[in-house]
């Protein structure tokens, strides 16, 4: 069990956690105003923030990704650029360039121009329209929080994070994640369309003369703080064992179930586990809670395994469905 043996330890652990739980809360409501009916979006997507990580989003358009991201550039106070991914986008249009610069005397220099990634809050809109070099150079960047430009390092700011958008729609002309790639993602979030009483009061609010605005609620040495703090919140022995059976179940090597050696290509990585005891940390402070639960572990299973394992030839041959198998993991955990 992660645990905190020094009482007094404890006891501060408590009111930070407390603290940070009223601050999210604040947090949700400025967001509430401006992003209508897409509340688990918003709740995965600060999920996401809170564990350090990235997210890719995947729904049609018109259902406010790129309004989600600017809204949580505001509230969260970080600095937030948007990038179109297409075709031609080439790695220095994201990372930057160096330009050969004469000053007064005639002297030639080079000197760094930094590209749009040098900001704490990426929308990368599209990611599997850019060329797989493009992608790859974000990625790289996603990974190891600095950019490497002719032989020099740039560290990128922190906090920094990504969330990448996927139309599931129109594929053509696509160049699609390599699994590698999706494992760099914390969460993979579907985003649907919203229900019926959230549309009306989005359509009340956005066609009016006045337009809610999201107000700032946190900054960004805040949202690194809170990482810190996640990290040291106490997992019960329930929680890491549930953990660890699901990610190890969803392995066809290991796996316990014939529907996963049966229907799956490969499984989750090492990096799924860490992403989901990460996660359930996050959530469990979102809801006010000190320390991660099971329901914590099965509501966060499908948006942390999904993208990180693949039905195999048969099973697609078959018409089985990724979200079955993970029903079928997610059963013997109770």
């Amino acid at each position: 069990m992660v645990e905190v043996a020094d009482p007094a330890e404890a006891q501060s652990l408590v009111a930070e956690a407390e603290a940070l739980a009223t601050k999210l809360a604040r947090v949700r409501e400025s967001v509430g105003r401006v992003i209508f009916g897409q509340e688990t979006v918003v709740e995965r997507t600060l999920i996401t923030l809170l564990s350090g990580g990235h997210v890719l989003l995947v729904g049609v358009p018109g259902l406010g990704k790129t309004k989600l991201v600017e809204t949580l550039g505001t509230v969260l106070g970080l600095d937030a650029k948007r990038v179109q991914f297409t075709p031609d986008l080439m790695p220095s249009d994201i990372l930057g360039s160096e330009v050969l610069e004469e000053d007064q005397h005639g002297r030639r220099a080079f000197r760094f121009i930094k590209g749009p990634v040098f900001c704490q809050l990426l929308m990368a809109d599209e990611i599997n329209r850019a060329s797989p070099r493009t992608q790859s150079a974000l990625l790289q960047a996603m990974q190891e929080h600095k950019v490497a430009i002719a032989g020099e390092i740039h560290p990128l700011p922190g906090p920094f994070h990504v969330l990448a958008t996927q139309n599931p729609i129109e594929q053509e002309g696509t160049y699609p994640l390599p699994e590698a790639q999706l494992d760099r993602f914390l969460l993979e979030i579907d985003v649907g369309y919203p229900d019926l009483d959230a549309e009306r009061a989005m359509l009340l609010a956005t066609t009016g003369a006045r337009e809610a605005r999201a107000m700032p609620a946190m900054t960004g040495a805040e949202l690194i703080a809170a990482q810190a703090l996640i990290r040291r919140l106490p997992v019960g022995e329930g929680v890491l064992d549930a953990i660890l059976r699901l990610v190890r179940g969803a392995r066809p090597e290991t796996t316990g179930l014939d529907s996963v050696r049966r229907n799956l290509a490969y499984g989750p990585g090492p990096r799924a586990a860490q992403a989901l005891m990460l996660a359930t940390r996050a959530r469990a402070v979102l809801d006010g809670r000190l320390s991660p639960s099971i329901e914590d572990v099965l509501a966060l299973a499908e948006p942390v395994l999904r993208h990180r394992m693949a039905l195999n030839f048969s099973a697609r041959a078959d018409g089985v469905h990724l979200s079955e198998v993970l029903d079928s993991l997610k059963a013997q955990l109770g």
